[in-house]
């Protein structure tokens, strides 16, 4: 890759305070006032597709899709919802979660779900740490982290998504051959989770070539951040890593 590697801070797996720091979601948990059918998207559809986490996995998890998924894919913090949309109404027989605290994200997604009539979808409105420790063992097909928020300034980055200890729970919750997709266009933040994933005995680096991370994959769906990224001359890259 282009960009150059910062020695980043190290999280040991096994430390309580290093799982106490992913277990605590960092940002912004609600923006502009939401509009009148946002809000009763958010009041009264939601409660239908929202994930209980207090329930056991093994209960909720058969009877979450109907007919059941044949796969279950997990988005993190899906932003708008472009690509999430497109990716459940392109694989209708898989299951979709889609894990976004913040709320005008949330009403954004159920918008499409509305519109189109998306029935392989559910959602989180909360922390992908706490998500990923529910799943069972094994039950993911692949997880999506999309242009996350890159927390920019070295003192934060112990609040990015990618850590040691996430890196543990997602291989916890991937099954084996099942993938971890990557995009960011913030160099810093490539260099960081691939850093991190090549360390890591769980994952292996599906790359062969340049353009298999600088190009997006085959079907992928730009997101308007991603458009905006591009406007603006910032460069993505595309990590895809598959689960041993």
């Amino acid at each position: 890759m282009s960009a150059a590697i910062t020695m980043p801070v190290d999280d040991d797996p096994t430390d309580p305070e290093a799982a106490h720091r992913q277990g605590s979601f960092f940002g912004r948990r609600k923006g502009h006032k939401l509009r009148a059918h946002q809000a009763d998207l958010v009041e009264n559809l939601l409660p239908h597709l929202a994930l209980d986490l207090t329930s056991p996995a093994d209960a909720v998890l058969p009877s979450l899709y109907d007919p059941p998924a044949e796969a279950l894919r997990l988005e993190i913090g899906f932003g708008g919802g472009e690509h999430l949309a497109a990716e459940a109404k392109a694989f209708p027989t898989t299951g979709f979660i889609g894990c976004e605290p913040y709320v005008n994200g949330m009403a954004k997604i159920l918008a499409a779900i509305e519109a189109d009539n998306i029935s392989n979808v559910r959602l989180l409105a909360g922390d992908a740490a706490e998500l990923l420790a529910w799943l069972p063992p094994q039950s993911l097909q692949r997880v999506d982290l999309i242009h996350p928020d890159p927390w920019p300034k070295r003192r934060h980055w112990k609040r990015r998504f990618v850590q040691d200890a996430t890196i543990v729970a997602m291989a916890r919750a991937i099954k084996p051959g099942g993938e971890f997709r990557f995009v960011s266009d913030i160099a810093d933040y490539c260099a960081w989770t691939l850093w991190h994933l090549l360390r890591s005995p769980d994952f292996v680096w599906t790359a062969e070539r340049a353009d298999d991370w600088r190009l997006p994959w085959p079907g992928y769906t730009m997101t308007r951040y991603g458009r905006k990224a591009t406007r603006e001359g910032r460069v993505a890259n595309y990590l895809i890593f598959r689960r041993r």
